[in-house]
């Protein structure tokens, strides 16, 4: 008899319990674990949002329950809200990182492609050893990789990028200094940091893509990039588009990447929403505006994970047409 049948046995034997009331108590350790770690941290924050907590406030009193109640912070409604929301910074971060998301969503949905071709072709060899090559990536710290690729943009001499570009002809150019190669920086270590994933996606997808539609397509006449547009791209459509979603979310939460590689820099120009709510929180104390800020940038994701599920028609599954 296995664990779970046991457990449940003893349940039955208890004479004051029910079936359905033994089946609950089955699920309470994770509802605690998730009330612990998700659902309390999250009431936590809104609560927060609606005070002037600072750490001169949230800390003045002693003992965790004073903590729990805020300390000495008092309750301001909703001026946090008001004053993130009149704040330039604040639309310079949320125009910020729409414009992030969008360009590294297309960055990383070309390039998987493209590899994911490359690893698939009938005329590739070695294409195992090369596909195990690609998931290199996931096993690396996300720290790691990202200060990596600082380096590699560095705005100094020895910088690899600058090296590169001086064996081309070309001059150094300071990657970290300028608003736009910057972003750029943040684009390719994003893309970097997500193609493993969306690679192993799309392999998936064109895995299970019917070779008698090929074989038809190619008696008709068509090319191969004929045939990648009116064969392939439709057949692994909808799971290149659940992958692109989750990406896209993930690059709207993206923290590691602007703020290891220079903060937001330049003069905070490409701050993203999650690094302008930890600055204005940790760095300049306000705590009540950088949860109101957290909650602004979790109502965008919600909205942004809901539409694209609506109307992509993700819940019938990524394998429906």
């Amino acid at each position: 008899m296995s664990t779970a049948s046991r457990v449940a046995q003893r349940f039955e034997e208890v004479p004051f319990l029910e079936k359905d009331d033994a089946s609950l108590l089955l699920v309470l350790p994770g509802l605690f674990v998730f009330s612990a770690f998700m659902f309390f941290p999250v009431l936590y924050l809104v609560g927060i949002s609606f005070t002037d907590a600072r750490p001169a406030t949230l800390f003045a009193g002693e003992g965790v329950v004073s903590i729990l109640t805020f300390g000495e912070a008092a309750f301001v409604g909703i001026k946090n809200y008001v004053a993130v929301l009149t704040d330039p910074q604040f639309w310079t971060s949320f125009t910020t990182t729409w414009l992030y998301v969008a360009t590294s969503v297309v960055l990383k949905v070309g390039l998987s492609i493209g590899v994911a071709l490359v690893v698939t072709g009938d005329r590739v060899r070695g294409k195992r050893v090369m596909r195990s090559l690609i998931i290199v990536p996931m096993g690396l710290p996300a720290i790691f990789t990202v200060t990596v690729w600082r380096g590699i943009f560095s705005s100094a001499e020895f910088g690899l990028a600058n090296q590169l570009l001086g064996m081309l002809g070309f001059e150094s150019v300071s990657w970290l200094s300028e608003r736009w190669m910057a972003f750029l920086a943040y684009n390719v270590t994003e893309a970097w940091l997500a193609y493993p994933f969306m690679v192993i996606i799309t392999v998936s997808a064109l895995q299970d893509v019917p070779e008698e539609l090929h074989e038809a397509a190619k008696v008709d006449g068509a090319g191969y990039f004929a045939r990648f547009l009116h064969v392939t791209l439709p057949s692994i459509k909808r799971p290149v588009l659940f992958a692109s979603i989750l990406t896209a979310a993930a690059s709207f939460q993206s923290f590691l990447v602007p703020y290891v590689i220079n903060e937001g820099g330049p003069a905070r120009q490409n701050e993203l929403m999650v690094v302008y709510g930890y600055k204005e929180a940790f760095s300049f104390g306000q705590y009540g505006e950088g949860a109101a800020i957290s909650l602004v940038a979790l109502v965008f994701i919600g909205a942004f994970m809901w539409i694209n599920v609506k109307k992509g028609r993700l819940a019938d599954g990524v394998n429906e047409q």
